[in-house]
């Protein structure tokens, strides 16, 4: 079977525009950021200390919104699919490294509220 010259640009463009939407479906669930400051409990302020507590509450909850946005997302693809199975493993390790993350910052943070603390007594 032949191709002509434009079936083949059109082939192509349409080859683009799927890759394109398939990014844009992919970018939906925003990997959650880490808040960038960590107090030092040993000379924090009792302020920077409930700036942070509270900037690591949110950090929780953007991860548990990550998780459910990948679970939406897997929910709205095509059920049975290999390309499903693949989607699922990789939006798993997404959303466990994000949690990885979040428990290693927060294990940080306790360390350093342990440290505030452990000052006023």
């Amino acid at each position: 079977m032949k191709i002509s010259a434009s079936s083949g640009i059109a082939i192509a463009a349409l080859g683009i525009a799927l890759a394109s939407f398939s990014l844009a479906a992919h970018a939906d669930c925003s990997y959650p950021k880490a808040p960038s400051a960590m107090p030092d409990g040993k000379t924090a302020s009792e302020a920077e200390m409930v700036d942070a507590m509270k900037a690591f509450k949110a950090y929780n909850d953007e991860v548990t919104a990550f998780g459910s946005c990948l679970d939406l997302e897997t929910k709205n693809k095509a059920a049975g699919t290999a390309q499903l199975m693949q989607l699922k493993t990789l939006q798993m390790k997404k959303h466990n490294a994000a949690v990885d993350e979040l428990q290693q910052k927060a294990k940080v943070f306790n360390e350093q509220v342990r440290l505030f603390k452990a000052r006023a007594t």
